[in-house]
């Protein structure tokens, strides 16, 4: 990573950009699509193997409900984080006319195309989220990680037939799935040989075609609002939440997950991120293959703290540019929008950004705003992905607890012995 940007560097002041853009940026580009490209496997295989080895239906209600709730949880209190700290420090309210002008104009065919792709998303009906929910080809559904919620529902679908079924019928179908999910794994350890050639590039070309430094002075408290709040929810709620239910240290936490930190911060994506995230995850803070293979990659579709976080501010942010005095009400707003926005939101770089119009839209905002911020978006995308890859491994050691599936074999027969029997 500082290879990579100590070499964007240079070749910006030396005039390499094109070669940086021509032979450098593609390598990074092939290590994610690499990445992406084993997403949809992993789930598939990973999901099925989790679910029918719960071998009983009331498991998986139980896991669902408590992942669904604390990652609603989680969300709202990083919006709310969010309005906070932007209340409190009111970047747009210094900044400069003629600054606001000049963002609008250098960036207004970039903010016209996510307002028309937002447009579209807000044509559908009030129940059509639920309707993109059931895929009417698997195949097809299967073809884009933009389907992932699709893909997670038919995998679950398929998870909760095969339980329902004869065991032994249902056995070459599992050998199958866990033969395939150890490929897959191995598949992971293979790509990330490259990981700091593709890390190296990636960097390398984001300061090269990075936009001029006057640009990122006007919005420096802007960056700086949203950076403060994505550090509170990562350095301070999240290792709370692990030490007051699991009893696991923050430093624990920290040393098992920095990998796919360091990582979504690199590609700004939950998706490609998710194979690392699942390793580690697992393998490194002790969470049971039953509960990563479930949790996570609906955290990776669904959970976006770091995105809805971002979301509030930037809302905030551009109405203070325009003058406007939001009310509270229209802030409740936002949290409310923004909560939904957030479960919508692909998980892929930019994403965020489409749905940060239809925030704006509630809240009576100029969608035309979205301009402002374009210019240190992707920097910002990358800390935020950072934010959303350690809420869900925060879910995971969550619901793993409450569970019993969390820490060594050993700790984990320990609460088995200490349960009450069941009664007859």
């Amino acid at each position: 990573m500082l290879a990579g940007v100590l070499f964007g560097i240079l070749a910006a002041q030396f005039g390499w950009d094109q070669f940086v853009k021509d032979w450098i940026k593609p390598f990074g580009t092939i290590f994610i699509n690499s990445l992406k490209l084993i997403a949809i496997p992993l789930i598939v295989a990973s999901l099925i193997k989790g679910i029918s080895d719960l071998k009983d239906i009331s498991k998986l209600s139980a896991m669902g409900g408590r992942t669904i709730g604390i990652y609603i949880l989680t969300t709202v209190v990083a919006i709310v984080v969010g309005l906070l700290l932007v209340n409190i420090v009111g970047p747009g309210k210094g900044l400069d006319e003629s600054t606001r002008d000049s963002l609008l104009n250098d960036f207004a065919a970039d903010a016209g195309a996510r307002i028309e792709a937002a447009a579209k998303q807000q044509e559908a009906g009030p129940l059509q989220a639920l309707v993109d929910l059931v895929p009417d080809n698997i195949i097809a559904a299967g073809s884009s990680n933009g389907n992932m919620l699709q893909v997670i529902f038919f995998v679950i679908f398929f998870g909760v037939g095969l339980i329902l079924i004869d065991p032994k019928k249902s056995k070459p179908v599992k050998d199958f799935f866990d033969g395939v999910n150890e490929v897959v794994l191995k598949l992971i350890d293979l790509i990330m040989l490259a990981a700091p050639y593709g890390v190296f590039a990636l960097l390398a070309a984001l300061v090269v075609e990075a936009p001029s430094a006057d640009l990122f002075v006007a919005l420096l408290y802007y960056s700086l609002c949203v950076l403060a709040g994505l550090a509170i929810m990562i350095g301070i709620i999240y290792p709370t939440l692990v030490k007051v239910f699991t009893g696991k240290s923050p430093g624990f936490f920290f040393s098992g997950i920095s990998p796919a930190q360091l990582l979504a911060f690199s590609t700004s994506s939950s998706a490609a991120t998710l194979p690392v995230t699942m390793e580690r995850v697992e393998e490194h803070l002790g969470v049971d293959e039953e509960v990563t293979s479930f949790v996570l990659p609906i955290g990776a579709t669904i959970n976006m703290d770091g995105t809805s976080l971002y979301q509030a501010v930037a809302a905030v942010f551009i109405a203070q540019a325009y003058g406007m005095d939001l009310t509270l009400m229209q802030q409740l707003g936002i949290i409310t929008t923004a909560l939904a926005a957030s479960i919508g939101s692909a998980a892929v770089p930019g994403a965020g950004m489409v749905m940060l119009v239809i925030v704006l839209g509630q809240a009576g905002i100029p969608e035309a705003g979205l301009a402002l911020i374009f210019a240190v978006d992707r920097p910002l995308d990358m800390c935020r992905t950072v934010a959303n890859v350690t809420g869900d491994a925060t879910v995971a050691m969550l619901v793993g607890k409450s569970v019993g599936k969390l820490g060594t074999p050993e700790e984990r027969k320990l609460d088995d012995y200490y349960q009450p029997e069941p009664e007859e």
